[in-house]
């Protein structure tokens, strides 16, 4: 700290925490809409920090904890008062109660990240990162109404998404993120013609093409950890028998160890 902080990338985190703090106020003055969007603005921000570190070689200890203090207000707090004074109020305590999970929940993975961030977190995110949960909230507000316009009263489908996006968190499923693109390499040129045809559509209709985005790495996750789930078990189940397993011609070969054991010293 007495050698000073890098303002770039830590400005940035701050910009991220700062709409995710206005999502808060916009939210207690019941606008919606704009709360949703603050969130959508601010994982903008929690994208280019990180970014902006890592290609200038700026990545510290402090920056880190800094980024995860923003990522719980701006994906954490923000996300579970929106929901909260937009439909899980008439629910009363159940209502709070699994706006806290969501926020706890949030935290948990922040917390775990951290620690495995230098192991297990180098390609892939273990248990669905915060800032995609949030993102599929902002999403379903935002879609609903640009459709309907109206609060939707009590939710219950709604209350179940947001404790599946909580458990899914502090899962150890395995999640993709932009981490793992590497823009410093040559990509195929097709995938710059795809980029072009998403920003064109989202430009279209931001609501529904950024609701149906959400949905989509939502499920996909899910149908993808089910599917290696199901391979690993599928070749588990194809592994042959261990040596020694219950066969008795190898058995019958095999010296008599338990006698060598019992007459050393060790």
């Amino acid at each position: 700290m007495k050698r000073g902080v890098y303002l770039l990338p830590n400005g940035l985190t701050l910009g991220g925490m700062f709409f995710g703090f206005y999502s808060i106020i916009a939210s207690i003055n019941g606008s919606y809409t704009v709360a949703a969007w603050s969130i959508l603005i601010a994982t903008v921000f929690d994208g280019l920090d990180g970014w902006v570190a890592r290609l200038t070689n700026t990545s510290t200890r402090f920056g880190i904890e800094l980024d995860s203090l923003s990522d719980l207000v701006a994906f954490g707090v923000a996300p579970a008062v929106m929901v909260f004074n937009w439909a899980f109020a008439p629910f009363g305590r159940v209502g709070w109660v699994v706006a806290f999970l969501y926020v706890s929940c949030g935290a948990l993975r922040l917390a775990r990240y951290n620690v495995q961030m230098v192991s297990t977190e180098k390609k892939y995110f273990t248990g669905m990162p915060i800032p995609g949960a949030a993102m599929v909230l902002c999403s379903v507000v935002i879609f609903y109404h640009n459709t309907w316009q109206v609060p939707p009263g009590k939710s219950v489908l709604l209350l179940i998404l947001t404790v599946v996006l909580a458990a899914l968190m502090i899962s150890t499923l395995r999640f993709h993120g932009f981490k793992e693109l590497d823009l410093t390499k040559r990509k195929p040129f097709v995938l710059l013609v795809l980029l072009v045809i998403f920003v064109m559509l989202v430009v279209v209709h931001p609501p529904y093409m950024i609701f149906g985005f959400a949905m989509i790495y939502l499920t996909w996750g899910i149908i993808e950890n089910m599917y290696t789930f199901y391979r690993r078990k599928r070749r588990d189940n194809n592994l042959p028998p261990l040596s020694g397993g219950g066969n008795d011609e190898f058995n019958k070969d095999e010296p008599n160890k338990t006698e060598q054991v019992k007459g050393t010293d060790t």
